[in-house]
Order: C-alpha cells, then sequence, then structure tokens
C-alpha cells in the first residue's frame, strides 16, 4: 500500500510539474498576442493550477509520512497517555524529527507479551507483528528500507531470564546480537564483531549498550559491510535487543540517529496488566 502511494506521488507530482512549467510551444506563441487582460488571467490560470498542484501534493505527501500501523501507538502525548494507564514512566525527550512509537509484541498465544518502545526518525516506515488464530508473527520494526537503515526487536529466548545482566560476559552479547542479525540464516552475515559495551541504568531498569560490525551476504553474492548499534535487557523471561544499523558508508551520517534509537529503547513485561490488547481465542 505505501509503495503505491509513493509510486501515485510521484507520478502525480511530475505530471503537474510538466503541466505548470512546460507550456506547450504552441501556446506560448499564441499568447504572445494577447491582451494585457487575457495575459493576466492566463497567468492567474496558471498561477492558480501550480498552487493547487503544490496543495495537492503536499497532502499526499504528508499522508504518506503519517502511514502507521492501526494498532500502533505513537505521538509522544499519546504515549505518554498509554504509559501513564499502564502505571509506567513517561517518554524522555524526544529528539527534533524524530516519532515515538509504543506496540506489544506478543499478543498472540505463541508469545509472552512485552510492551516495546522506542522514538524513530519521523519519516521512516513502521511494521509491527500480525497476528491471527495460528498466533503472531513479525516483530516491532523501524526503517528506511531503500537505504537500509533499520531499526528491529528481537527476542533472544535461549538463556531465558537473566539476572543483573551488565555483569553477564561479553559471550552472551555476542550471542544475542548475532541471533538478532541472523534470523533468515546464519549463513547470511560473516566477520560479526562486538566492539564496545557500555552498561547504563535507565528508569530504575539496566540495559547495555553495544556498538558492532558484520558483513552482510547478499543473495546476489555481494558482501555489504554495515555496522550497527544494540541496546539489550532482559525482562521476564528473555533476553530483548532493539538493534539499528545501517551500511558502513552511511554510518558517519546516520550514526547519531541509530544511537537515538536504541538510547530511546524501553521495554516492560511484569507489573502491568495488557490482557484487554491480547489476541482472544475461542
Amino acid at each position: 500500500m505505501l509503495y503505491r502511494k509513493l509510486f501515485a506521488f510521484t507520478a502525480f507530482w511530475a505530471g503537474c510539474s510538466a503541466f505548470t512549467v512546460q507550456e506547450p510551444a504552441s501556446r506560448r506563441v499564441t499568447s504572445l498576442s494577447l491582451s494585457e487582460d487575457n495575459m493576466t488571467t492566463e497567468g492567474s490560470r496558471r498561477s492558480f493550477l501550480s498552487q493547487a498542484a503544490i496543495t495537492t501534493g503536499m497532502a499526499c505527501f504528508g499522508e504518506i509520512l503519517s502511514l502507521q500501523p492501526a494498532n500502533a501507538v505513537s505521538g509522544v502525548s499519546k504515549v505518554d497517555a498509554k504509559l501513564r494507564g499502564y502505571g509506567l514512566p513517561p517518554l524522555g525527550p524526544v529528539p527534533d524529527g524524530f516519532a515515538p512509537l509504543l506496540e506489544i509484541y506478543g499478543k498472540g498465544k505463541n508469545r509472552f507479551p512485552i510492551l516495546v518502545s522506542f522514538s524513530h526518525p519521523i519519516t521512516w516506515v513502521v511494521q509491527t507483528p500480525s497476528n491471527d488464530v495460528n498466533g503472531e508473527d513479525g516483530t516491532v520494526q523501524a526503517g528506511d528500507y531503500g537505504k537500509g537503515d533499520t531499526a528491529t526487536f528481537f527476542v533472544y529466548s535461549d538463556p531465558g531470564h537473566v539476572n543483573d545482566i551488565a555483569s553477564q560476559p561479553k559471550e552472551l552479547f555476542e550471542k544475542a546480537l548475532m541471533k538478532s542479525i541472523g534470523q533468515k540464516g546464519e549463513n547470511m552475515y560473516q566477520n560479526f564483531k562486538v566492539t564496545k559495551l557500555v552498561p547504563v541504568t535507565k528508569a530504575g531498569q539496566t540495559y547495555v549498550m553495544a556498538d558492532f560490525k558484520y558483513q552482510l551476504l547478499t543473495g546476489a553474492g555481494f558482501e555489504v559491510d554495515r555496522k550497527g548499534v544494540a541496546s539489550i535487557t532482559s525482562e521476564g523471561p528473555a533476553v530483548e535487543v532493539l538493534w539499528a544499523a545501517s551500511t558502513s558508508a552511511r554510518f558517519k551520517k546516520t550514526e547519531q540517529n541509530l544511537r537515538n534509537i536504541v538510547d530511546s529503547f524501553r521495554c516492560y513485561t511484569e507489573g502491568i496488566n495488557m490482557s484487554d490488547e491480547l489476541m482472544q481465542y475461542d
């Protein structure tokens, strides 16, 4: 749906530009013989059409930027209100050009529920899990996919709940991140390395911030160097990861955005009632 809107908007804008800027030669010649009043009328008509094209185009563009999954809560005031309803602290500062997102991962019977929150660039496309009678599939993700910039939530269930995650060995974070980037198969990447780990405390919760890099192996046989950052914690019976990455060539440009994303990451499982928002099965 998004791509159809983008294509329609692009085609519409190109058509409007061609109509309002490149007037046919026959009309340009004819207009030389028009009276001053007619020239004014013609100019006003072109001005009106040009303005209409801009207004309609911007409205279409605004609709594209505002696309969000129907079940995701976004907007600072809405997210804060939802968090207060759960008895949780409000969002911290949201960077300029960013939008917050609040979503429940695990509404289906095949997962345990986790309330996930993070902020992302406002132009990024958001995806949330899908649910049906068989359970839940997919994850919470945002990205500028055409450029290879993504932020993805991942639940690493193998170790179960981990007490005092800040004191855990580097191996745990390496495994959690490799599982995160290797969801489509371990043969999709190589030369993975964690380069930095820093524990932080946010609103009484402990998160470990990680820097990492790897090479993505594409289906066409190319190797793409990528760099990323992540925030890792353990709430409920698993380890939760929000990782954000881009190509190494773009990392200098995207680094601050990626760090803002993972810095904003929060997740909650215990002490809040999400039962009304979970899937109901017969």
